[in-house]
């Protein structure tokens, strides 16, 4: 298996054995933006460095690959909703930390303008050796997204959470799609952030079905022998478990523009993937859908987002996207009751709010502005009681 104590599967097995189901880790990812252009500004190292000297915020910080963006992490907790208020506390720190820089935070898929060809690396051994692997396409990738961690106990339960997950990928993605512009252009796209992610890195996008751990492990055990990763983040699928976490992790969002569709994603994801495990565990039917069904379903998803019509397999018919996240609601309806889980997605995502703005005469420029507003005041929301959340 080679020296890199990154990729120890027995250490991961003994992490889901002793693991619990639903806890909950979340990912955000912000652009670091000039106040004043909206330009993206290379200046993660000196927020990094000023969020140190905040011991509530110090270990959530940290850095994804490129100089102009910043994630902050919730931490392991023992519910969605202490994942949230952990979260929202994080973000109002990160906020005023970055107001004290001049620098100004923003979050959709993508930038509107950046020219990509400009990109800076964060300067660490890893990201040398992520950009060394990747060249073009690391550089090629200033993108953003959102990242929920649920944990799932035993790695076989969570490969079959995973293998479950697969049809529901391009649902979550039409629900929170938020990236029509790119490079100065109107892409025509509502994701064009899962097109230039998930069609250029490798090992991406959404998985085969494996059905054990059994066969996944074997799967890793092959990059590995043949040189093909040195570390497992270098899997980055729109799904996957994370070995050392003990978690199912989702990937497959777009950065959300509000702090409230956000919280709103995270919900429905975390019921997304605890009903999958019921479902297992109750052993209710289960077909794999064949990986070319599910990629129709995923550009349909990019393409017009919650604007298009997504396809219901076993009914052979299509069926409007603005539809997927009732459908979500529906499906996970059991475990939302016993969890007290009510996600409240917003009519238009994030996509169509830009869509509809640059329809009524803005520029790209000015709903991608429109949006950073958003974000900022979602980031200095008070903090609610956090009786007030299950």
């Amino acid at each position: 298996m080679g020296a890199d104590a990154a990729i120890d599967l027995v250490a991961a097995e003994a992490a889901y054995a002793g693991g619990t189901d639903g806890t909950i880790g979340l990912e955000e990812e912000f652009m670091l933006l000039d106040p004043g252009t909206l330009d993206l500004v290379p200046r993660f190292e000196e927020l990094r460095d000023a969020t140190a000297e905040d011991p509530a915020l110090a270990d959530s910080v940290a850095g994804e690959l490129i100089r102009t963006e910043v994630e902050i992490r919730s931490g392991r907790a023992l519910s969605i909703g202490e994942a949230i208020d952990l979260q929202r506390d994080h973000r109002a720190r990160l906020a005023r930390a970055a107001d004290a820089l001049g620098i100004a935070l923003g979050s959709t898929g993508t930038h509107p303008w950046d020219d990509y060809r400009e990109q800076q690396f964060i300067d660490t051994a890893h990201y040398r050796r992520v950009v060394d692997g990747l060249r073009w396409v690391a550089r090629r990738n200033a993108t953003f997204s959102l990242h929920v961690h649920v944990g799932i106990r035993d790695a076989d339960r969570a490969l079959a959470v995973c293998d479950r997950l697969r049809g529901v990928l391009p649902q979550l993605l039409a629900v929170s799609a938020n990236s029509p512009f790119v490079d100065g252009l109107d892409t025509g796209l509502h994701s064009i952030r899962t097109q230039t992610f998930t069609k250029s890195f490798p090992r991406c996008g959404v998985p085969d079905h494996f059905g054990s751990w059994a066969a996944f492990r074997e799967y890793l055990e092959l990059l590995v022998a043949t040189d093909s990763i040195q570390e497992y983040t270098q899997v980055w699928w729109s799904v996957r478990p994370h070995l050392s976490f003990g978690t199912v992790e989702v990937r497959i969002c777009d950065a959300q523009s509000s702090a409230a569709e956000s919280e709103a994603l995270a919900e429905l994801i975390t019921a997304c993937v605890l009903q999958a495990a019921r479902d297992h565990d109750e052993r209710r039917p289960f077909t794999p859908p064949a990986p070319r069904l599910v990629e129709e379903n995923v550009w349909r998803a990019i393409r017009d987002g919650q604007d298009g019509r997504l396809i219901d397999w076993e009914a052979v018919r299509e069926y409007p996207a603005a539809e997927a996240g009732e459908r979500l609601l529906r499906w996970t309806a059991p475990i939302r009751s016993e969890l007290g889980i009510e996600p409240r997605l917003p009519e238009r995502n994030g996509a169509q709010r830009q869509r509809r703005r640059v329809e009524e005469g803005a520029s790209p420029a000015e709903a991608f502005a429109a949006a950073v507003a958003e974000t900022r005041a979602g980031m200095l929301a008070a903090t609610p009681d956090p009786q007030e959340r299950p």
